[in-house]
């Protein structure tokens, strides 16, 4: 074991708080961490960026229960827009995650930016949709899964992101649908991990202890306490009104968008 390695509690805890509060995943907050420490551990750079998504999505399968456990008990998980979206979300981010290293992510990456900043606006100006807006059929929520599906898987997020102003643009109560993105956020890490574990499976030179593109140390780690951390930020988001709880979600994605706007700036 190495001084590193007590670095991941202390991210498993952010990670878990920010996962319950704003029924994200954390691995966007995450990721930027891991590959700090990845490479002070002197991991090789070919595989920095690999493990790092890989160990976030596997993260997130855990975080994502007890977050959405907490929401759950708080009657706050939209079951049935979890089981439209869900198969949408497994075929997207599967796929995203097998062939990510493929797909050049610079064109997509701006694309989110803009994207992101977009519902940041929205919500930080308390936009309202038009009271007659609600949840697409079927077909349109599959291929609205499938969307956030292989964008999350490519930038190794829960899909909170994406899923919760999607949510709002439909009418759905904030706290429902902060709490059902929680629950969104299982099968995307689930599938994920499973894409990314497979695409890692015979790469040459990973570190020791690696399943795959998932470094197990810092999934053990953050796991440990991101798993009970996430149900006190999803009492948190509970007690927060409805205006506060956009404005601070609103926030959070502007500070995200910067992060990735300033990785695009500086490659």
């Amino acid at each position: 074991m190495t001084l590193w390695w007590l670095a991941y509690p202390l991210l498993g805890i952010f990670a878990g708080f920010i996962a319950g509060l704003f029924g994200v995943g954390g691995g966007l907050t995450l990721v930027p961490f891991m590959l700090m420490v990845f490479a002070a551990q002197g991991i090789p750079d070919i595989h920095l960026m690999h493990l790092a998504l890989g160990t976030s999505m596997a993260t997130i399968a855990l975080t994502s229960i007890s977050s959405m456990r907490a929401h759950h008990l708080h009657a706050a998980v939209r079951w049935d827009i979890v089981k439209a979206l869900a198969p949408g979300l497994l075929l997207g981010t599967l796929g995203g995650s097998l062939v990510a290293g493929l797909i050049p992510t610079r064109p997509l990456a701006i694309s989110f930016t803009v994207i992101v900043y977009f519902a940041s606006l929205q919500m930080m100006l308390d936009f309202k949709p038009q009271p007659h807006r609600s949840l697409p059929g079927s077909l349109a929520q599959f291929g609205v899964g499938t969307g956030i599906g292989i964008i999350s898987s490519l930038v190794a997020a829960g899909g909170g992101f994406m899923s919760i102003p999607y949510m709002l643009f439909c009418n759905v109560d904030i706290h429902k649908a902060v709490g059902t993105s929680s629950a969104l956020g299982f099968p995307i890490a689930v599938a994920g991990l499973i894409g990314y574990v497979a695409a890692g499976w015979s790469a040459p030179n990973l570190p020791a202890h690696s399943l795959g593109y998932v470094y197990l140390p810092a999934f053990i780690g953050i796991v440990a306490c991101s798993f009970v951390a996430a149900p006190f930020g999803a009492r948190m988001a509970h007690r927060l009104p409805v205006k506060q709880l956009k404005r601070g979600f609103g926030g959070f994605l502007a500070l995200l968008a910067s992060k990735m706007l300033y990785g695009l700036l500086a490659s």
